[in-house]
């Protein structure tokens, strides 16, 4: 498989350098339709969108339309969202069903994909054997809540291909998070150019000033795997203190730390800070006060939220230490084309990419807000899309990130451009991703061991 990508090595990317090409260059999109596509485990939805048999989500990818269905009360399956007869896409968007229906020529199937009913079957006498009319079933498997889907039948095992990530953050127990809100947006840009902005956390001092006040913004990234973690590395700082990046003044005290990140969370973001845990910080003034320990206040901080989640009926995952917390980082890259943030435990922030058509220089850009909820608490799933992320509504942080991604895009075709010099330290797991996304398109079945540990 290497000779078609001989030009594209894994050798060209270094930790200070990736080159530009695989941005906007259409036969680097064609090999990755061709070769990374149809052979990767990718999400297509989570398993709170098809609750009842019979409910579907379709997921789109390039020129392959995917259906995710529960075909029982503890199964779900996916199939090519295709009908074997004339070609005619079955169903679109999310529904449920009882069959799966033809609406060119009235075929049917069972949600398992086996053919029901062929019209006038006998018309072809002895030739039409059960294998040739069922639906095309492709791999299908589940991982903290999320739906992954592979067109691959010769690809190995969901858990296999995200080793380590269970190890790391199996115990948040993300299967019982909730949306609190889903957006969709078209971004005028590489998927990977979008990925790379949400991949690391240099750009913060500059993109986002106003989290330094409460942000001791230096990181570091780990490569596990086909996977990269990337953490805020605090060098013996107390958690949540003010970016050295800032002028020298007195230290705010942890209680106002708090308050600071609470406000921002849940104005700039609005994801990351349940409602639940807003809450929390609003009366955590009342059992600490500014002269408290810092490590006190972090504790209280904590048994607030244990207690406030008790009183809504949730059970917190008892197996999550801060030991544990700690070494699950702060964000996470899932091989290809997902990253997530869950710093504060009881609220995700994830983003998913994929290409948009044929053309190198759009993309699909899902960003979903996660949640715990208590019973009863749960919000009507809402799914929102947007031409243009302008319309969207999306909070300050995203906005800050969005008005680059078009320049940068941009910028990639210069001719005084070389290609990205990207921080050995603070950006790997970017070059780490383009030489993984190299060597997958060379051989998707080598798995890349888990060499480094934090």
């Amino acid at each position: 498989m290497a000779t078609r990508t001989s030009s594209y090595s894994p050798d060209q990317v270094r930790d200070d350098f990736v080159p530009k090409e695989v941005y906007f260059d259409k036969d680097f999109a064609a090999l990755e339709a061709e070769r990374l596509w149809p052979h990767v485990w990718q999400v297509a939805c989570r398993e709170e969108e098809v609750p009842n048999v019979g409910d579907f989500v379709v997921y789109d990818i390039l020129k392959d339309s995917i259906v995710v269905v529960r075909t029982a009360p503890d199964r779900i399956e996916a199939h090519h969202n295709v009908c074997p007869h004339r070609g005619r896409r079955l169903v679109e968007g999310t529904g449920n069903i009882k069959q799966f229906h033809c609406a060119f020529h009235g075929w049917r199937f069972k949600l398992s994909g086996e053919n029901v009913n062929v019209i006038d079957r006998a018309d072809w006498g002895e030739c039409l054997k059960a294998e040739d009319i069922a639906l095309s079933t492709i791999q299908c498997d589940t991982w903290g809540g999320f739906v992954f889907i592979n067109m691959d039948p010769k690809a190995g095992p969901l858990l296999e291909f995200l080793d380590p990530l269970d190890e790391y953050c199996g115990k948040f127990e993300f299967e019982r998070l909730r949306f609190r809100w889903y957006k969709t947006t078209i971004m005028q840009s590489n998927w990977k150019t979008v990925l790379g902005f949400f991949n690391e956390f240099y750009h913060v001092q500059q993109a986002h000033p106003q989290l330094l006040e409460f942000t001791n913004d230096y990181s570091g990234s780990l490569e596990l795997g086909r996977h990269a973690q990337t953490f805020y590395d605090s060098k013996g700082a107390v958690p949540i203190s003010r970016s050295p990046r800032l002028p020298a003044r007195a230290e705010p005290s942890m209680l106002e730390h708090i308050q600071n990140l609470g406000e921002q969370y849940r104005r700039d973001l609005q994801v990351m800070l349940s409602e639940r845990n807003w809450e929390v910080i609003q009366t955590l003034k009342d059992h600490v006060s500014t002269e408290t320990p810092p490590m006190e206040v972090l504790a209280k901080w904590g048994e607030l939220q244990l207690k406030a989640a008790a009183e809504e009926g949730i059970e917190w995952p008892p197996q999550l230490t801060p030991e544990y917390i700690e070494r699950s980082g702060l964000a996470w890259h899932v091989f290809p084309n997902t990253i997530f943030l869950h710093g504060l435990v009881d609220s995700v922030l994830w983003y998913r990419l994929r290409p948009n058509g044929d053309d190198p220089e759009s993309c699909i850009f899902d960003v979903w807000a996660l949640e715990l909820f208590g019973p009863g608490k749960v919000p009507e799933l809402k799914r929102e899309s947007y031409n243009h992320w302008e319309d969207a509504n999306f909070p300050l942080i995203y906005r800050q990130d969005f008005v680059n991604i078009p320049e940068v895009q941009k910028g990639f075709h210069s001719r005084g451009f070389k290609g990205e010099r990207t921080n050995p330290v603070q950006e790997r797991a970017i070059s780490n991703f383009h030489r993984v996304l190299r060597r997958f398109l060379e051989d998707p079945y080598d798995q890349p061991p888990v060499t480094t540990a934090r």
